[in-house]
């Protein structure tokens, strides 16, 4: 056959990147698919390659007859002996078949199927070899563009850049250089379609594996990485070894490796920050580059945090649109909310932690200052407040010291409003009722009163008369008293004036 048909291989071999057996078979199979073509079958078909690889032939298997009775696998024994002087019958002969024989139609038939064959090769040798390369980096060069997707040349074969995957920063031109993570690769009626991403997080740890030889040999790990592309990336680092730091490791000597992440992302900020075991220590630093003067946790089984800053930070902390904090949030995995000092004493939350802030930003050592403002209640409503206090009642011990039908009296407040008060009272206020001392009580005590003297009715007008009167002093009736031994009445006579 054709002379120059082991430099076809090669090239096939290197163009397509398919192994030197596949694309041999390839060939077997495309003339074997003439030969059923040309025959109407195949099963005696034999197909014979050189040494070298440079000639192939194919040839029919027949069998040796006196008389033929199917010209495909029999010959007869005359033409046998022409080719053959030994052959006799019953033998087999190969009969080298010109492949010029073979009609257009079985040609052009095998050289679709030959062409299909070699296509799903292809496929399956590029899936073979990319499905094992996902998460890695890869590089390529702008080949074209079409409804914002870019298709970028990989050599053996194209991969695609969605728009989606595309940060937001960065421009294409053609033939520019392009660096991105195969992301997936799929296999499709088409051909094989192989997905590249510039705005995936494992991106970016890539890129530090190939800027910072400390995270390539694991001396410094990434703990997690979150990202918007385009604006901001967070990425927490831990080191192995105590006598390295992880963060300037990722910062090399004067800058000079996080400059060149940097310029791989288009100019994308990146927070590089030390991960700690601590939840407070890890939100704080997590907020870089803002600083915060401390956190406290409002409820671990929420994981539900506050981190104070102050009045200059809080802008810097919460970031353009709320970015910083919502990166913080996702790389702590913490819902954090970040306020200053004075709209945290505004805050209505509970005691212990407000306690708990109070503490650290105050002289406070193991006592804590009591409140004495009713609108340092916590609870109360400022509405509340005003009205107490157009009532001329500031004091939580004014407040205290009325009742119900009290406070229902005062202008303003409504039998609702009273509830409220006695509720928030009873909630956050405990009353303590001291008994004085002993010598005080006997002291304050009153002395003991002289009894009043008893009093009687006259007998003949019913007026009141005491024990010391001698005549009823309305009607002059004389009076006497005859009292018992043990000092009391006992009766009384009449006894005419």
């Amino acid at each position: 056959m054709a002379s120059g048909l082991a430099d076809a291989i090669r090239g096939l071999v290197q163009e397509k990147g398919i192994s030197e057996e596949l694309v041999i078979k390839t060939i077997e199979d495309f003339l074997i698919a003439a030969y059923k073509r040309k025959f109407g079958m195949a099963d005696n078909a034999v197909v014979k390659f050189s040494d070298d690889g440079a000639d192939v032939a194919i040839y029919a298997r027949k069998s040796i007859v006196e008389e033929v009775d199917d010209p495909v696998t029999e010959i007869a024994l005359e033409e046998a002996l022409a080719l053959n002087e030994d052959c006799e019958i019953g033998d087999e002969l190969l009969i080298e078949i010109n492949p010029q024989e073979f009609d257009r139609v079985a040609v052009q038939s095998a050289k679709q199927k030959a062409k299909q064959t070699l296509r799903e090769i292809q496929k399956d040798t590029l899936y073979s070899e990319f499905k094992d390369k996902v998460g890695e980096m890869i590089i390529g060069y702008y080949q074209r563009e079409r409804n914002g997707n870019i298709f970028v040349d990989l050599g053996k074969t194209e991969g695609i850049l969605p728009k989606r995957f595309q940060s937001p920063r960065e421009i294409y031109r053609p033939n520019d250089r392009i660096k991105a993570l195969i992301y997936e690769v799929n296999k499709s009626p088409s051909g094989l379609q192989i997905v590249l991403s510039r705005t995936h997080t494992d991106f970016v740890k890539r890129i530090f594996e190939l800027e910072v030889p400390e995270i390539y040999d694991r001396t410094v790990e990434i703990f997690k990485i979150v990202r918007e592309p385009g604006y901001r990336t967070k990425i927490a680092v831990l080191s192995n070894r105590e006598d390295v730091d992880p963060v300037g490791a990722c910062v090399g000597m004067k800058g000079v490796r996080i400059q060149a992440i940097v310029r791989e992302l288009e100019g994308e900020k990146i927070d590089i920050l030390k991960f700690d075991s601590d939840p407070r220590e890890f939100i704080k630093n997590a907020l870089s580059p803002a600083e915060v003067e401390t956190v406290v946790i409002l409820d671990e089984a929420k994981r539900q945090a506050l981190a104070v800053v102050g009045e200059n930070q809080l802008s810097l902390a919460i970031g353009k649109q709320g970015l910083n904090v919502r990166l913080a949030n996702r790389l702590v995995d913490w819902n954090i909310d970040v306020k200053t000092a004075a709209q945290f004493a505004e805050m209505d939350i509970s005691a212990e932690s407000k306690r708990a802030v109070s503490a650290l930003f105050s002289d406070l050592t193991e006592e804590e200052e009591e409140i004495t403002k009713i609108s340092e209640l916590p609870g109360i409503s400022e509405r509340l407040v005003e009205l107490l206090k157009q009532n001329g009642i500031e004091l939580i011990e004014s407040l205290i010291s009325l009742d119900g039908e009290q406070l229902t009296k005062l202008e303003g407040i409504t039998p609702q409003d009273v509830q409220t008060i006695q509720a928030i009272i009873a909630e956050n206020v405990d009353i303590i009722e001291e008994e004085p001392p002993a010598e005080e009580s006997a002291a304050a005590a009153p002395e003991k009163a002289e009894p009043e003297p008893e009093t009687y009715e006259c007998p003949e007008c019913g007026t009141p008369i005491t024990i010391d009167m001698t005549s009823c002093p309305n009607c002059g009736v004389g009076l006497s008293f005859q009292l018992e031994d043990d000092g009391e009445e006992e009766d009384t006579d009449e006894q005419k004036s």
